[in-house]
């Protein structure tokens, strides 16, 4: 078999990003750690390999949705279905090691909709039928601009309607290569003030399913259409919205 990383770098970000979405990270090399060996141990440089003790990191920020990251149906609402919904540590383990398929959305621009004819003719060109707790993953092309400073605002939007199709068909984890599975959210925003109602800002992320997005996913032109199995285990993180992951497409030999 062969494995494809569909995973974002998790590193230290620029300066100029902005605060909410900021992820810091401080590293400490062998010479630290040996330091430390000493201090807490008694354990002289002369003892250590090479005289250098162990490299360590400390991860100071780093938000559950700012890599790639899944979702848990807490991130969209308290309650799903008139149930509290459930966190990412209370998601069955079935649903992130499946076989996948790529729905290609190259063709749509920042802020248009991917409805679900759009995802039936991309099942079709792919040569997929969907089966129970397939991973559907919607390539746009957008991590082609994952490190520049307008990310957040590109991508097309996956519709609330598509995505119900694809719930009721028993998908239960859909991914994009986009910042988000909605969209832009300053289009979502200006519609919905425009319409002045809910149900038009982030409408797919409160579609009252409970399902996972895989976001900010990486690499997807990698990809077969079709006849790969995704593994996309989210962190185990009590109580959350959501979790960093490292996701993989596994591809047969």
């Amino acid at each position: 078999m062969s494995l494809i990383d569909l995973s974002a770098p998790i590193e230290s970000s620029p300066p100029d990003l902005m605060e909410a979405f900021r992820t810091e990270i401080d590293y400490s090399d062998h010479a630290a750690g040996a330091a430390m060996a000493e201090q807490l141990l008694g354990v002289t440089p002369d003892l250590l390999r090479d005289g250098e003790g162990w490299a360590t990191e400390e991860i100071r920020r780093l938000g559950t949705h700012n890599s790639t990251h899944v979702d848990a149906p807490w991130h969209y609402n308290s309650r799903i279905r008139g149930e509290p919904a459930q966190t990412i540590d209370q998601l069955p383990l079935e649903w992130f090691f499946a076989p996948g398929v790529v729905v290609d959305a190259t063709g749509k621009a920042d802020g248009e909709e991917v409805g679900v004819a759009d995802v039936e003719a991309g099942l079709g060109a792919a040569g997929h039928t969907l089966a129970p707790l397939d991973i559907v993953l919607v390539r746009t092309g957008r991590d082609a601009f994952y490190a520049e400073p307008d990310y957040i605002a590109r991508g097309p939007a996956v519709t609330a309607d598509a995505t119900r199709w694809l719930f009721e068909r028993g998908v239960r984890v859909m991914g994009i290569d986009a910042w988000g599975w909605d969209g832009p959210l300053h289009f979502q925003a200006e519609a919905a003030r425009a319409a002045g109602r809910p149900g038009i800002f982030w409408a797919a992320h409160q579609a009252d399913l409970p399902y996972s997005q895989i976001e900010r996913l990486f690499n997807l032109g990698s990809l077969p259409p079709t006849g790969f199995r995704v593994a996309c285990f989210p962190l185990k993180i009590v109580g959350a919205s959501a979790a960093p992951a490292r996701v993989v497409a596994v591809l047969p030999g």
